[in-house]
């Protein structure tokens, strides 16, 4: 019989050692190790019953949860594709992956069943909470039946996450189980983690940094997690004393920081505080050091790929940098000129592809196989990456990705207006503030605020411009293109 190369079958192979180990910490319950198999294979009795089979999509809006991380393990389980969603997406976003993705069940917070069932058929949806309520969870709780792990390749796909592109809808990056696998396995050496670790965890698990790097990694050593809702930073400080590794986004180090409570007596535990999904400022990273006695380990990564590159454990942890490609990646700068290009990268992290969308897929691979990032980065001689730029018009608002084209389409709709230009610009808590800049056509009188309200309920909060600028024209150059570099000099200090 073939060997099982799920990535399930590699968690299990690994927790099965640890027996009654505490696991999931979270403020209404607890779990031990020894509880995620047999919780696991009623989930996934529970999704077989709703006609879910290996290579069926699931798609998952929730609330951050317990029962949503056994949910996610559950798929693994079962070979079903799991695909999570941002719980900020309005019913027009989330219409939209259903209909890409075409699942076999959804699985919504219970507030948002009539939205869901607007969208699908009624017998695809299924409710989660986040305090074990949901008739999802009824049923986990009531189910009695056994069910064998599925038999699983490496190439087989794990989860779809849904990363938007700049000029169109968002696209589907496929990740495989040995895409996954491969990158904990890396990064749970490098970053020297061992059974003993505790993890405070505070990020969302809809996306790769919270899921596939921080979840993942405590899978893969067994270690304990405190597993917090949302980052709130009272309860992160009380917290910390207690745990050994924090991964954040550069606004929750800038948020600690302004918490008198956070000091150097606080973090004594503390082995490791990681950041990423955004750029770390230099000012940032020496505040901390000077506060705490901790460099923070700046490692930078992307939805299509996990973690590519990182900063050193044991070695120098350079301000502004995100360190070397990690072990068993390639990376090489593509149209380089003067010493900066486009990151290029190849590894067995790099995803199989976007869902449906095989012309896209090819667009972002060069000639021999390696994945455009589309970052623009300079290299020195060691190695040592550092990101400079976006060559892609992309915004990092709070550690999450938004896409300017996106939200321009939906502005220009609206009754009034004749252009509009969206920019991110720094932003002392976010990282950088979106912020919309408009021109109105003749004789038309809208304000900022009937803007706002047009995109209140057409696209989720973090993406909707934090200011917005009505102007009588937009910069352009010689060939009509909007200049939004002079944009953003323009409004640079807009948020100081």
């Amino acid at each position: 019989m073939p060997e099982n190369k799920g990535l399930y079958q590699h968690f299990l192979a690994r927790i099965k050692h640890v027996g009654d180990k505490l696991f999931l910490n979270a403020a209404y319950t607890t779990y031990l190790y020894s509880d995620i198999d047999p919780l696991c294979a009623k989930i996934q009795a529970v999704m077989s019953g709703a006609g879910v089979q290996k290579a069926s999509r699931v798609l998952v809006q929730v609330e951050k949860s317990a029962e949503a991380v056994l949910l996610y393990l559950a798929c693994l389980r079962l070979g079903a594709i799991f695909v999570p969603l941002n719980t900020g997406y309005t019913q027009s976003e989330v219409a939209y992956f259903f209909e890409n993705s075409e699942p076999d069940l959804c699985v919504c917070d219970p507030a948002k069943k009539n939205m869901f069932n607007a969208i699908a058929d009624k017998k695809q949806v299924m409710t989660l909470g986040k305090n074990q309520d949901g008739d999802f969870w009824d049923q986990v709780q009531s189910i009695n039946r056994e069910v064998d792990i599925a038999l699983i390749s490496g190439n087989d796909v794990a989860a779809i996450l849904y990363t938007s592109g700049t000029t169109g809808r968002s696209k589907g990056a496929m990740l495989s189980h040995e895409n996954l696998k491969s990158n904990v396995e890396v990064l749970s050496t490098l970053w020297q983690w061992t059974e003993d670790d505790v993890l405070l965890h505070t990020l969302p698990i809809f996306h790769v940094h919270g899921l596939f790097v921080a979840l993942h990694c405590a899978l893969w050593t067994t270690n304990t997690v405190i597993f917090h809702e949302k980052f709130n930073v009272k309860d992160v400080v009380a917290d910390l004393p207690r745990s050994t590794v924090l991964m954040g986004v550069p606004t929750h180090y800038v948020r600690l920081l302004d918490d008198e409570g956070f000091t150097q007596e606080t973090c004594k535990n503390m082995r490791l505080f990681l950041s990423g999904s955004a750029p770390l400022l230099s000012e940032t990273f020496k505040q901390f050091e000077e506060r705490t006695g901790h460099k923070i380990l700046e490692r930078y990564g992307m939805t299509e790929a996990g973690m590519i590159t990182s900063n050193p454990y044991a070695g120098d942890r350079v301000a502004g940098t995100v360190g070397f490609p990690l072990p068993g990646v390639e990376a090489r700068l593509g149209n380089e000129q003067d010493g900066k290009g486009v990151l290029e990268i190849k590894g067995p992290n790099v995803f199989k592809g976007y869902w449906r969308m095989p012309e896209k897929t090819a667009e972002e691979f060069t000639s021999d196989g390696y994945f455009i990032t589309g970052d623009i980065s300079s290299m020195d001689a060691d190695g040592r990456i550092s990101i400079v730029g976006r060559a892609k018009d992309l915004i990092i608002s709070g550690g999450l990705n938004v896409y300017p084209k996106e939200i321009e389409s939906l502005i220009d709709e609206i009754e009034g207006v004749n252009e509009s230009a969206v920019i991110g610009v720094p932003h002392p808590d976010f990282g950088e503030g979106v912020t919309a800049i408009i021109v109105l056509d003749e004789n038309v009188t809208l304000c900022e605020i009937d803007i706002s309200i047009s995109l209140k309920d057409k696209i989720a909060a973090f993406k909707q411009p934090k200011k917005i600028f009505i102007v009588s024209s937009l910069p352009r150059n010689t060939m009509g293109k909007v200049q939004k570099n002079q944009l953003r000099k323009q409004y640079a200090d807009i948020y100081k």
